[in-house]
């Protein structure tokens, strides 16, 4: 049972982490988590090939450690899809981060309901799996039918709450993505 719940947690803190990629309008350094810069013929992730600022509200300033990189830094921004323009001065990129146009805000809520989905199902496989291991424990004798019921039930109050959470770490990001 532990273990079930520590894979649901973990779930839930994956479906938040992946949510903090969602640009919503506003500049965060998340935006780029998943953006691999080619450092010497190894992606490697924006953070460590630079310093990522947030002066204002909507720009993003990131300084290369290394000056030569910033070309390479550019192209993996434009290569991710952010829908984002990065200009460079030399020493500095600077990224203004556009308002989010109704359709795009649309577009980014269905995206993230689906992302949702998939994580409701990830916790539901998680059940499952759990299910089979005490029908297994019951063949095997380790457990009675009793039992058997009592710990599906607590399975199930489990998974309710994990999708619960779920859906409310949903309606956050779709209530951030509107605003």
């Amino acid at each position: 049972m532990a273990d079930n719940e520590s894979r649901m947690e973990k779930t839930v803190n994956a479906l938040k982490e992946e949510y903090n990629t969602i640009r919503t309008g506003r500049a965060s350094a998340s935006i780029f988590d998943k953006v691999r810069v080619d450092y010497y013929g190894t992606p490697t992730p924006l953070a460590q090939v630079g310093t990522i600022s947030i002066p204002e509200a909507r720009m993003v300033v990131i300084s290369p450690f290394d000056k030569s990189l910033i070309s390479d830094i550019e192209k993996a921004i434009q290569k991710a899809e952010l829908g984002l323009n990065p200009s460079n001065d030399g020493k500095v990129i600077r990224i203004a981060i556009p308002p989010l146009t109704a359709d795009r805000r649309k577009e980014l809520v269905k995206q993230a309901k689906a992302t949702a989905e998939n994580y409701r199902t990830t916790i539901r496989n998680i059940r499952r799996d759990g299910n089979d291991d005490l029908k297994k424990q019951q063949k095997a004798g380790e457990i009675t039918e009793d039992q058997l019921k009592t710990e599906t039930d607590k399975l199930q109050k489990l998974t309710d709450k994990y999708i619960d959470e779920i859906n409310k770490v949903y309606e956050a990001k779709e209530k951030e993505i509107m605003d």
